[in-house]
């Protein structure tokens, strides 16, 4: 049984696209939704009048992306951050793949300080190899100003801190946390707090904020209970752990900041309603979730 030579050549492009849009939009599903879009756009043409296909679907990928993205600058309240959480499998600490990701994961959140055109410049050249003058062709400018928005994206790259990855140091650190907080061990987290930490949670009361290491390990002894159920995670190249209920639901999610060998800060999400909007099928897989506006 013979195979469409278009088809072919689509799912040969498929992984890179995919990655292409993923940066672009920092959404799984989005940039499946762009690739899907950029194939049926394929099918629509003539595939004699297309002299390079890798760079005339990267080209279409590109401008779908950008409209999402500028989609989402003419509407903030669709424009939700996306948190990736994945859960511990029993892979290694140091696993490659699994750092490798986390660095991926941590640039994604930077990228989004960058308007569409500086993300589509710096994405494309700077990730992908993309000549400057098809980028140009993709937002309507010279090669010329193109650049200057590369540079200029490249900049504002490198002057913002990325989140604190999830190296093995700091996936020790938060071991650590959870050991203790399951022991009820006021010294063992006294010992991984920084003596300034900041606890913040997302309840259904709204934000409550803990400050110092005394009173967030007074607050996770109590919760000792609740730490037996804690499993590790990733969060968006963070080091978290996820707390489950009697009946395997979610109750908890914590992201931690490790600096220096030190928790010097705590996001946590409580809110039933909150953790409900949650992907959470298929535990040990990648759950995307939107946080709230």
């Amino acid at each position: 049984m013979s195979t469409d030579p278009v088809v072919e050549a689509f799912e040969a492009q498929r992984d890179r696209l995919r990655a292409v849009a993923y940066r672009m939009l920092g959404s799984h599903a989005d940039a499946e939704d762009v690739v899907q879009e950029a194939w049926l756009r394929l099918s629509r043409q003539d595939p004699e009048t297309i002299a390079n296909l890798g760079g005339w679907l990267t080209t279409v990928v590109g401008r779908i992306s950008l409209d999402v993205l500028r989609s989402r600058k003419a509407h903030p309240e669709t424009n939700l951050p996306e948190y990736v959480v994945t859960l511990d499998d029993g892979q290694a600490p140091d696993d490659d793949a699994a750092l490798a990701d986390s660095v991926g994961l941590a640039l994604l959140v930077v990228l989004e300080s960058l308007g569409p055109s500086e993300r589509l410049a710096f994405v494309l050249h700077d990730l992908f190899g993309v000549r400057f003058d098809e980028i140009g062709q993709i937002l309507g400018k010279s090669t010329a100003a193109t650049k200057m928005l590369a540079s200029r994206a490249r900049r504002k790259v490198r002057a913002t801190d990325p989140p604190a990855g999830a190296g093995p140091e700091q996936r020790a650190v938060v071991q650590a946390f959870l050991a203790a907080a399951r022991g009820g061990d006021f010294e063992g987290l006294l010992r991984v707090l920084d003596p300034e930490v900041k606890l913040t949670v997302d309840t259904p009361g709204g934000a409550v904020v803990v400050l110092g290491a005394t009173k967030v390990a007074a607050g996770a002894r109590l919760a000792a209970a609740a730490a037996t159920r804690g499993r590790e995670a990733l969060v968006n190249g963070r080091p978290a752990i996820v707390s489950w209920g009697p009946d395997g639901s979610p109750v908890a999610l914590l992201m931690f900041t490790v600096v220096e060998g030190r928790i010097t800060e705590i996001e946590g999400v409580a809110d039933p309603a909150t953790l409900a909007r949650m992907d959470w099928a298929g535990r040990g897989r990648d759950s995307t979730w939107r946080r709230p506006g």
